[in-house]
């Protein structure tokens, strides 16, 4: 079976990448990828959309939502 080592570590002077794996034995051949990590810092989906303009509203009152909801239900019915 083969084992996956994720390792984060910083890029040292002179573009070098140094990490230690103490579970390898010395002289094995590995495959090492490389990924940036991004500069952006991320945000969680929910403060995304508090970010975004008000589109026009559906309902101007909960009164209207809850008419809404009753007509919807009522259409099962049918």
């Amino acid at each position: 079976m083969q084992t996956t080592l994720h390792i984060e570590t910083t890029v040292l002077p002179g573009n070098r990448v140094e990490f230690t794996a103490p579970g390898l034995p010395e002289g094995t051949t590995v495959e090492v990828t490389v990924v940036p990590k991004s500069a952006v810092p991320r945000t969680s989906m929910l403060e995304y959309l508090k970010t975004l303009p008000l589109g026009p509203l559906v309902f101007k009152t909960p009164a209207e939502v809850d008419e809404y909801i009753q007509e919807e239900r009522n259409a099962w019915d049918r």
